[in-house]
C-alpha cells in the first residue's frame, strides 16, 4: 500500500503545482518528510521528470484520454502522466508501473477511474507511444509555449543546447568556506570519505561533485566547511571585490549564499543583508550561523530604501534582483509552468524601480553589481543599458571585452561550464 500512496502523493503534488501553482520547492520537503528516507529521491527523480518532460506527457495524454477529467479527478490525470514517465524514461518493469499506477486511484479516492488508468497505460505499452514523438520543437523542447518563443527569439543558434541545459540534471557545487578549513584540506577529507570531485579550472573556492549525495553526510558539514553554491553564483564575490572596511550592502539577500561569500572573500567587511521575506531571512541567520559569519540583517523592500536604510551610504551593493528565475529551471523545473510569459515585463518594472531605488544608497566612487539567474535580456541587458542611458552618473565597468554600452553585462548560459544561467552587471557611481 505505501508504493501507492507514493504515486498518489506524487500525482496530489503534480496537481498542486501544475492546477493550483504552488511551488516545488515548498511542497517537496514537507512530502518528502512523510515517506521513508529510500522513497525520497524516487519522489524527487519521478516530479522533476515530469514536469521536464511535461509538453510531450500531455501530447501522448490527449492521445489516449477522450476528454480531460475535471474537479477533484483531475489528479488522476496527473497520475496517469507519472505511469507515462516512469514507462518512458524510467527502469520499472512495465507490469510494475501499471499495477503500482492503477492501485494509486484508491489512495486518490477515485476507485471508480482505476479502468480508465489501465486502459491508456496498456494502450501506451501496447501503441509503443513513446517512440511516437511529435514534430513539434516545442513540444520537444520541454518548454511551455511563451518561453520557447522568447528563447527562439533572443538565442536561435543556442535554442537546443539551452533547452538540454535546462531539462538536464543539476550537478552539486560546493564552496569552501576557506575561514573555516582550506580547499586542500577539505579535499583531503573528501578523499578520506572516498567522495570524488572536480576542482581545476573552477572558481578560486569552487568543487564540482561527481554525483549526487545527501550534503548533510559530508565531512565538516555541522563545522561549517562549506555550502552548496552553483558555480555562477560564486562569481559575485569576486565580480563585487569587497575591500577591508568597507560598508556593503547585499540587497535582495535571502537565502544568504551570496552574503556568506562575501564575508569569505574579505571577512574584514560590515556587511548588511536585507531581504523582504521574514521567513527567507532566517535561512540568512541560519546560514550565517552554521558557516561562522556575522552581518546585520534587515527586513525591508529594496523598492523602498526609506523604511530601512539609515542614511549612511555604502562603498559596495550587490543587487540580485528579483527576477524570472529562467537560468535556475534545471535546479526548480516547475518554474517553468509557475511562470507566465505576462510576468516578464511587471517583473523588468519592478528591477527598473530597485535599481533606481537603491542607487541613491551607494557612495560616490562606489561599486553596483546587478545580477539575476535570468536569462532573458528584458531583464539583464536592456535593463542595464536603459538605467545607463537615464543615470548620469552611472558607468558601466566592463566584466569581459565585449561588454560594452550596447550589450553590457556578462550573460552566463544554462550549462556552461556546468553551470547555472545567470547575468552579471558592474556598474559604478562617478
Amino acid at each position: 500500500m505505501k508504493t501507492t500512496s507514493l504515486r498518489a502523493d506524487a500525482a496530489r503534488t503534480l496537481f498542486q503545482v501544475l492546477e493550483q501553482g504552488k511551488s516545488l520547492r515548498e511542497l517537496l520537503p514537507e512530502l518528502q518528510s512523510q515517506h521513508k528516507e529510500q522513497d525520497r529521491a524516487w519522489l524527487q527523480e519521478m516530479l522533476y521528470g515530469v514536469l521536464r518532460q511535461l509538453p510531450l506527457l500531455q501530447y501522448w495524454l490527449r492521445q489516449l484520454l477522450e476528454k480531460p477529467l475535471k474537479s477533484n479527478q483531475k489528479a488522476v490525470e496527473h497520475l496517469i502522466m507519472l505511469g507515462f514517465y516512469q514507462l518512458a524514461f524510467s527502469r520499472v518493469s512495465q507490469h510494475a508501473a501499471v499495477a503500482e499506477t492503477v492501485g494509486a486511484c484508491q489512495n486518490l479516492k477515485c476507485p471508480g477511474l482505476k479502468g480508465l488508468v489501465n486502459a491508456c497505460l496498456r494502450n501506451f505499452i501496447r501503441q509503443n507511444l513513446q517512440q511516437n514523438l511529435p514534430d513539434d520543437k516545442q513540444i520537444l523542447s520541454g518548454l511551455p509555449k511563451w518561453l520557447y518563443k522568447k528563447l527562439l527569439q533572443h538565442y536561435p543558434e543556442q535554442l537546443d543546447e539551452i533547452s538540454a541545459a535546462m531539462n538536464s540534471k543539476a550537478p552539486i557545487w560546493l564552496r569552501v568556506n576557506t575561514t573555516r578549513i582550506s580547499k586542500d584540506d577539505f579535499t583531503a577529507e573528501l578523499d578520506k570519505a572516498d567522495i570524488t570531485y572536480l576542482s581545476e579550472g573552477l572558481p578560486a573556492q569552487a568543487l564540482l561533485l561527481t554525483k549526487g549525495m545527501d550534503l548533510t553526510q559530508l565531512p565538516g558539514y555541522q563545522q561549517g566547511w562549506f555550502a552548496a553554491q552553483d558555480g555562477a553564483a560564486q562569481q559575485a564575490a569576486a565580480l563585487l571585490a569587497p575591500q577591508k572596511g568597507e560598508h556593503i550592502l547585499d540587497a535582495c539577500a535571502a537565502p544568504g549564499g551570496k552574503t556568506c561569500h562575501l564575508l569569505e572573500y574579505q571577512p574584514d567587511i560590515h556587511c548588511t543583508a536585507m531581504d523582504c521575506d521574514p521567513g527567507r531571512l532566517q535561512r540568512v541567520e541560519e546560514n550565517l550561523l552554521r558557516l561562522g559569519h556575522q552581518a546585520k540583517v534587515v527586513c525591508g523592500d529594496a523598492a523602498n530604501p526609506e523604511d530601512w536604510w539609515d542614511g549612511k551610504q555604502y562603498d559596495r551593493i550587490l543587487l540580485d534582483a528579483p527576477c524570472s528565475a529562467t537560468g535556475v529551471i534545471r535546479r526548480h523545473p516547475d518554474i517553468k509552468w509557475l511562470r507566465k510569459g505576462a510576468d516578464i515585463a511587471n517583473l523588468a518594472q519592478l528591477q527598473q524601480k530597485i535599481l533606481h531605488a537603491i542607487w541613491p544608497l551607494l557612495k560616490p566612487g562606489g561599486t553596483l553589481l546587478y545580477a539575476t539567474c535570468s536569462i532573458l535580456p528584458e531583464e539583464n541587458a536592456q535593463q542595464i543599458k536603459a538605467f545607463l542611458q537615464c543615470q548620469a552618473d552611472a558607468r558601466l565597468s566592463p566584466l569581459h571585452d565585449a561588454d560594452n554600452i550596447d550589450n553590457p553585462g556578462w550573460q552566463i548560459l544554462p550549462g556552461e561550464m556546468q553551470m547555472d544561467g545567470f547575468y552579471y552587471a558592474r556598474l559604478i557611481k562617478s
